[in-house]
């Protein structure tokens, strides 16, 4: 990791501690938070067993399963697995009362559509759509799986309001495995990850109020999810990776020969693109104080083109370009 993100990242974990007395109001908020969505379920016992789920989800059992969970709360496994593992329940009325509840205390017109993806490793392979892929929490390939999740964020507040888990072709081209492992036959095809965001786009873009879209580089990367995003009218802010080749529209091209085709823009990584630059193309911000003082970063903006993945020149797009100063 780049010197300077692992100190953001030292100070950002730095700000999320909490102090112990805050737990002591969790519970009866918690409790209050999921009586409209454990009503969804059919019968009593179908709510009581969804809140003993969440509340062993957040408490000091050590092995998050459904046995320790019951366990914990002095009761026998069988129902609690029956109702997590075995029983049919549909969550579109959870997803559907999260949205509502969203878009109500945090919605605003300029709030902020962010997708991620994000993997969880594994150590066997029973688990839907466990194989050896990128792992980001461990930096390397290795045996895990891989969900897109959907967060909304604004002046309010931030929250995850949507899921989907991505099926590696090894999945989707194994029936035999899709059946034991009960994947509904509508999630069965193989969608990329970025299919997958404009799946929950399309569920969720209507009614959650936002004015733009985030992602980190594995969002960005693609130059077809880009040109996607904004065919949809949608206007967006999505990481790419530093070798992206990009030409800088607003520097002069090379003089012609007066010979053969006039010269084109050299391709450039941003990243080198970047460094190339002088101080004077550098904009200082000021974007908040921290708990070690104010967080200051250097910004650049520029009308770009980037290589589409038929190395042909896409359209005009805008670059940003930040780095934090030590």
């Amino acid at each position: 990791m780049d010197a300077r993100y692992a100190f953001r990242k030292t100070q950002l974990l730095e700000e999320c501690q909490v102090a112990p007395e805050i737990f002591e109001q969790v519970i009866p908020r918690l409790y209050t938070f999921m009586e409209p969505f454990v009503k969804t379920f059919p019968g009593h016992a179908a709510e009581q067993h969804a809140k003993t789920y969440v509340c062993g989800l957040l408490s000091d059992v050590e092995r998050k399963n459904v046995e320790s969970i019951a366990y914990r709360f002095g009761q026998s496994r069988l129902p609690l697995q029956g109702f997590i593992g075995w029983t049919e329940w549909d969550n579109a009325p959870l997803r559907h009362e999260l949205i509502g509840q969203v878009k109500t205390h945090l919605g605003q017109a300029d709030g902020v559509l962010v997708f991620d993806p994000s993997a969880f490793a594994k150590s066997g392979r029973e688990s839907v759509g466990v194989a050896r892929q990128w792992c980001g929490r461990l930096g390397k390939v290795d045996n895990c799986q891989v969900a897109i999740y959907l967060g909304y964020v604004s002046r309010k507040g931030h929250t995850l309001v949507d899921t989907r888990l991505y099926l590696p072709k090894a999945w989707t081209q194994d029936k035999a495995r899709l059946n034991q492992a009960g994947v509904p036959k509508a999630r069965r095809g193989y969608r990329t990850r970025h299919q997958l965001a404009l799946e929950m786009l399309a569920d969720n873009g209507a009614v959650l109020p936002h004015g733009w879209i985030a992602g980190d580089d594995e969002m960005g990367r693609p130059y077809w999810f880009r040109r996607r995003l904004e065919a949809l009218g949608e206007r967006y802010m999505l990481a790419v990776p530093s070798n992206t080749l990009m030409r800088d529209l607003e520097v002069e091209p090379p003089e012609s020969s007066g010979r053969g085709r006039r010269p084109q823009r050299p391709w450039q990584n941003v990243e080198a693109w970047s460094q190339s630059l002088g101080a004077e193309a550098w904009r200082r911000i000021d974007v908040r104080d921290g708990s070690k003082g104010p967080l200051v970063v250097e910004v650049v903006k520029r009308r770009v083109v980037s290589r589409t993945h038929r190395r042909q020149q896409g359209d005009e797009e805008m670059v940003v370009v930040i780095r934090y100063r030590d």
